[in-house]
């Protein structure tokens, strides 16, 4: 297991790149946490559909979300 940094440390890292080593850290870094969102926009479509195909899904207008979280007691 990898022992974790701190990150202070890893600017400090980073720091010691060339501009273009960090502008392609960047872009990596920007990437990666896009494939991340993706990943989870995924899950949470296959675990929606599911709930869809299960009959436990409800849907409606903005309106009747509304209107339904007004209706709870909390």
């Amino acid at each position: 297991m990898q022992t974790p940094v701190t990150l202070q440390t890893a600017l400090e890292y980073v720091e010691c790149l060339s501009v273009e080593e960090q502008n392609l850290l960047i872009e990596l870094l920007q990437k990666r946490q896009t494939e991340q969102r993706r990943l989870e926009i995924a899950n949470n479509s296959k675990q929606t559909l599911a709930a869809v195909q299960a009959g436990t899904a409800k849907g409606g207008t903005f309106e009747d979300l509304k209107a339904d979280l007004l209706a709870q007691k909390f």
